[in-house]
């Protein structure tokens, strides 16, 4: 997001955009379904998930947010309501920063504010792909196929056959959108076989 701003123009463009830092508690709202969309996220310290439940309750993780990641930047440039829940994963601490600030001309012809629609315009473009590689995972027929995808992509990503993820059982279960004593039957299945190791949130692919 301020990648290419010089250090001595970060507090004036702080200020410029009216960004504002809260603390959240473990599993605390952040963001709730059906709220305007206004503000962009960025955690400073903790994570954050980004949920969405059905009519019946049925939660479905659409992704995990580190440190010094976004959320909200879609929805608030869009000026629609929120289709999903932002919950802190952890203790955490959020900066706000009013997308209209960003989006709309401004008066003090602050010399990053070209800079900042650009940066936001990459990461916009950056989550689209990452939604699009979750697709992939979740569109695949069975709790296996889903599975392995998803392990395949994050040693991809990783440039390792061994890596942590960023979920716990359930949490990749919603993840994957599929049912979590499915998914510990099926990591069971692939252990036996020895196409994988797994140890907590760790795998190692064989």
């Amino acid at each position: 997001m301020f990648n290419d701003i010089e250090d001595e123009n970060l507090l004036p463009m702080l200020g410029c955009l009216g960004a504002t830092v809260r603390n959240f508690a473990k599993k605390e709202n952040i963001l709730l379904e059906g709220e305007p969309a206004r503000y962009i996220g960025i955690v400073l310290h903790g994570s954050a998930q980004i949920e969405q439940t059905d009519y019946f309750g049925n939660r479905s993780i659409v992704a995990s947010v580190s440190r010094a990641e976004l959320f909200g930047e879609t929805f608030s440039c869009a000026g629609v309501a929120m289709p999903v829940d932002v919950v802190a994963n952890e203790d955490s601490q959020i900066m706000f920063i009013d997308c209209r600030r960003i989006t709309q001309a401004c008066s003090s012809a602050c010399s990053f504010h070209q800079q900042i629609i650009y940066n936001l315009m990459k990461v916009v473009a950056t989550k689209n792909l990452i939604l699009h590689r979750k697709i992939e995972v979740t569109s695949k027929r069975s709790t296996r196929e889903k599975l392995m995808a998803f392990l395949l992509l994050q040693a991809k990503r990783n440039n390792s056959n061994s890596f942590e993820i960023a979920y716990d059982r359930q949490g990749l279960a919603d993840y994957l959108e599929v049912d979590r004593s499915g998914l510990s039957a099926e990591i069971s299945k692939l252990h036996k076989e020895g196409k994988i190791n797994s140890r907590k949130n760790w795998f190692e692919l064989l």
